[in-house]
């Protein structure tokens, strides 16, 4: 899966909620100030070559639908992200932001018991 651009991400997140779309519908729900029509369009095409969009005719126009799921995408970002900077280990990861953002033991529990609970899950 090819990585995508801040602006393709922000894209995606609008076609991942709306779930089918055109391109007006898609810049009415970015935050201001608003790109142009044309703009937004490339993107939607790139993403559509890069495997993430496709489309079917409405009229003169054209909807847009995600093809690639948002957990999908998410999950192969995680994976990325920590791949690049904590060598691969989930554990570092959890580390890290356990320290930097100073958990409560509330917050740590519930991660732990959610964790458990994949453990126990086949």
């Amino acid at each position: 899966m090819k990585p995508l651009t801040k602006a393709e991400e922000e894209i995606m997140q609008v076609l991942w909620q709306l779930e089918k779309t055109s391109v007006k519908d898609i810049i009415e729900h970015l935050p201001e100030p608003k790109p142009a029509y044309n703009t937004v369009s490339t993107i939607v095409r790139i993403l559509e070559t890069k495997g993430f969009v496709g489309h079917e005719s409405e009229g003169k126009g054209y909807l847009y639908f995600p093809i690639i799921k948002k957990q999908e995408y998410s999950h192969q970002s995680i994976n990325k992200f920590v791949d690049g900077y904590f060598q691969g280990s989930f554990k570092s990861m959890v580390s890290f932001f356990m320290k930097k953002n100073d958990l409560s033991l509330k917050e740590l529990e519930e991660i732990l018991n959610e964790i458990n609970a994949k453990k126990e899950k086949p």
